[in-house]
């Protein structure tokens, strides 16, 4: 009969505990003395928790006296990448890591004198040297460059290439040259981290050392190579690990990916995903087959939530807000749309195609990591457990703490659970939106005033509301921009002021920004918040009274202008138009500007050719200007009003951009070419204004002059408002008294101390102000 075999029992748990609560205690004081924050803290609880889950599967009775002294290394190890992580006093970091460097020969020593050298002895020593390494030449590389962390990354490369090339592993006697060497890296990144040496001197000792270094490992691998018999390359084995490396990779970004483009920092990705946690507890903890249904499942919702996280970022980079899946998958045909106008269709079919494809790829392969991390951690019970163990002390310490390396992202991270609940919520919220706006779209109160009594202070003059695509608030008050566009606003205030005209500029908030241009005209014109595409819907297939309508019912001949619209626009019944000129109406037989299809010159133009004639009737017409739409070059030439014809005298001086070229470009570069796009926008509508004082004086136009949005955050930043300008131009001042009461500015520039309103407030405010009052 076979005898069982006992292991020995795990090391004791007092020396655990102990080396833990020197650890707290390292802390504390750092923490008291030197001003270590919460961040600095959970680093180095983490780092404490994760050398006592080491040493709980060691297979000895107890540490012993050289072992104890290693655990004291350990301790001033967690100082050290306390320090590391937040790095509030160098001479504490120097000394601790000085410390632990002098104990690595004294616990060897300790070892050699009790003759209790052990295997798992040498090998935590070994281990904790390495650990401070790389901690230390993490800190240094900060100075000197990235490339210093090649000397705390060596032992673990070594390690890893073991797998791959399994004779790197064979027995090999330790030289005193290599121990010199080695001893040499964490006496030269100490001298480094004290910032003593001149940048210059820095650089060249650590350089001399990684050259020692990798010399040493050099000599290391031909002593290999030529003591081992065979020299077997697993590729399948190597390539399995990569494969394991990748599907964390992809699991960690899908967990703690944010989802504005204004976090997508480096610090944001820095976090303890609590589902982690979670997940390698489940895999030890399930039988096989429930382990393997549960991972899938949870790895293809995982899969889903980034694929709608990549789409919040590129919402928020576009148009600074997230991705709705309840009201916005139509944007996606009009991306697709946009895509294939602006850099053509056979562009539009591939970027389509793409998506959908790394939509599902990005679904079944996360499905496939998780199920693979799954078996792997299954297969792995007590390393799992330790890691889970560790992970849980620094969850637990950033979450009591409230830890944030980025304002609103927790290091304490249970983001993606948070996130999937919302979403789903996010159906049923979509349905209560669209209850809550069938409530607001039945109260009008302009819905029963009679036709003969709108608009009256207005009768017999052309009406023209000019919306100047991304023209916004940043446009005005952005020191790098406001210089120039302030220049053209005086200059126009001025020109203006010399032929009668008046102004008064007040400010909005569009439900907008960065796009979704037709949200804000609906809402302007409605007077309701159209802020997602199914309120829109809801919008045109009702009986909402918009202003142009009401302009149509007291007797204007309403038309609007819009060289963006390039198919059909059955939207124009409900907003009560007389016609609706839309790109293939308006004649042009000129290049396009990027986006843009055709300069705003032009728009004027055709304008006055078409609608402006002698005879016409009184007019309210809605013109959008799209020169200033991204990516806001080339922008066209001004030509002599004259020579405007057909528009093929226009020409672009630069190569078309596409619109994606924004996020490409540097970004002084952007905003640069975006101011001038703002610039040439008002510079034209100013000088259509005084051509029509001039020729036309009997029907100079009062003019609503406004921005629909403010432009992308490529140009205003992830932090900007939805602010924009608008103003009323008019030579009669009866026009500008009747909103005296409003706050607004004189002039063309809004004052800071103007009132803000939300822009479906505007529509009924004109409306009491040129006609009766509800």
């Amino acid at each position: 009969m076979l005898a069982r075999v006992r292991r020995p029992p795990p090391i004791l748990t007092a020396e655990l505990v102990g080396g833990a609560l020197a650890s707290a205690g390292l802390l504390g004081v750092l923490a008291q003395g030197v001003g270590l924050g919460p961040f600095g803290i959970v680093v180095g609880a983490t780092a404490s928790a994760a050398l006592v889950a080491l040493l709980a599967g060691a297979p000895v009775d107890a540490l012993g006296p050289a072992g104890r002294v290693t655990l004291v290394r350990g301790v001033l190890v967690v100082g050290v990448t306390a320090l590391v992580a937040d790095p509030v006093s160098t001479p504490a970091l120097v000394v601790l890591a000085a410390v632990a460097l002098a104990l690595d020969g004294v616990d060897g020593a300790v070892a050699r004198r009790r003759d209790v050298a052990s295997a798992f002895g040498a090998r935590f020593d070994m281990e904790l040297d390495a650990f401070l390494l790389l901690v230390l030449s993490w800190h240094v590389a900060g100075q000197l460059g990235g490339w210093v962390l090649l000397i705390g990354l060596a032992r673990y490369l070594f390690v890893a290439a073991m797998v791959v090339l399994p004779w790197l592993g064979g027995e090999l006697r330790t030289l005193f040259s290599g121990k010199v060497v080695a001893a040499a890296q964490g006496v030269v990144l100490v001298a480094a981290a004290s910032t003593l040496l001149p940048a210059v001197a820095a650089t060249a000792l650590v350089a001399a050392a990684l050259a020692a270094l990798l010399w040493s490992f050099g000599r290391d691998v031909v002593r290999l190579w030529r003591g081992a018999e065979v020299h077997p390359v697993r590729v399948r084995r190597g390539l399995a690990g990569v494969l394991t490396l990748l599907a964390g990779v992809l699991v960690l970004l899908a967990l703690v990916t944010p989802g504005d483009v204004a976090r997508l920092v480096e610090p944001a990705f820095v976090r303890v995903p609590l589902e982690v946690l979670v997940a390698l507890v489940l895999a030890v903890a399930l039988p096989a087959w429930a382990r393997r249904v549960l991972a899938w499942l949870a790895g293809a919702v995982l899969g889903l939530m980034l694929v709608l996280t990549l789409f919040d970022l590129g919402f928020s980079a576009a148009i600074a807000r997230p991705f709705d899946p309840a009201r916005d998958a139509v944007l996606l045909t009009n991306a697709f749309d946009f895509v294939a106008e602006t850099s053509g269709p056979a562009v539009g079919v591939v970027g389509a195609v793409v998506v959908a494809l790394l939509g599902i790829g990005l679904v079944v392969g996360t499905g496939g990591a998780v199920a693979r991390l799954a078996r792997i951690a299954a297969g792995h019970r007590a390393g799992a457990l330790r890691l889970a163990a560790v992970l849980a002390v620094a969850w637990f310490v950033a979450w009591t703490l409230s830890v944030q390396l980025v304002p609103g992202i927790p290091v304490a991270s249970r983001d993606t659970s948070i996130r999937a609940v919302d979403r789903a919520a996010e159906i049923d919220a979509g349905v209560r939106d669209q209850q809550a706006f069938a409530r607001e779209a039945g109260v009008d109160a302009f819905g029963e005033v009679p036709d003969d009594r709108l608009l009256t202070a207005l009768r017999g003059r052309d009406v023209v509301v000019a919306v100047v695509e991304s023209y916004g608030m940043a446009a005005l008050d952005d020191p790098a921009m406001a210089g120039g566009v302030r220049a053209v606003v005086d200059d126009g205030e001025r020109r203006l002021g010399a032929l009668g005209y008046g102004a008064r500029t007040g400010r909005l908030t569009s439900p907008v920004a960065g796009g979704g241009s037709w949200l804000a005209h609906a809402t302007l014109l409605s007077g309701l918040w159209i802020d997602g595409e199914q309120r829109h819907t809801d919008l045109v297939s009702s009986s909402r009274l918009t202003l142009t309508r009401a302009f149509h019912q007291a007797g204007w001949r309403t038309v609007t202008v819009q060289p963006g619209t390039t198919g059909p626009w059955p939207e124009a019944a409900f907003f009560g138009l007389d016609r609706a000129y839309t790109h293939d109406d308006l004649g042009y037989r000129g290049p396009r500007f990027s986006w843009s299809p055709m300069p705003d010159q032009y728009l004027f133009s055709a304008f006055d050719r078409l609608e402006r004639g002698p005879g016409a009737p009184p007019t309210m017409a809605e013109l959008v200007l799209t020169s200033s739409h991204g990516p806001w070059a080339p922008l066209p030439r001004t030509v002599p009003w004259e020579s405007v014809g057909d528009g093929s005298v226009f020409g672009p001086e630069e190569p078309q951009r596409s619109f994606q070229s924004i996020f490409t470009t540097p970004a002084p570069q952007v905003r640069d070419d975006y101011r001038r796009s703002i610039e040439y926008s008002l510079s034209t509508l100013y000088g259509w204004v005084e051509r029509q004082a001039v020729q036309r004086p009997d029907r100079a136009p009062v003019l609503v002059v406004l921005g629909d949005h403010q432009a992308s955050p490529a140009v205003t930043g992830p932090t900007a408002d939805r602010d924009i300008p608008i103003s009323i131009v008019s030579r009669d001042p009866a026009v500008l008294d009747a909103v005296a009461d409003w706050g607004w500015a004189d002039g063309l520039t809004p004052d800071p101390a103007t009132p803000v309103w939300r822009m479906d407030a505007f529509r009924d405010r004109f409306l009491a102000a040129y006609g009766p009052r509800p």
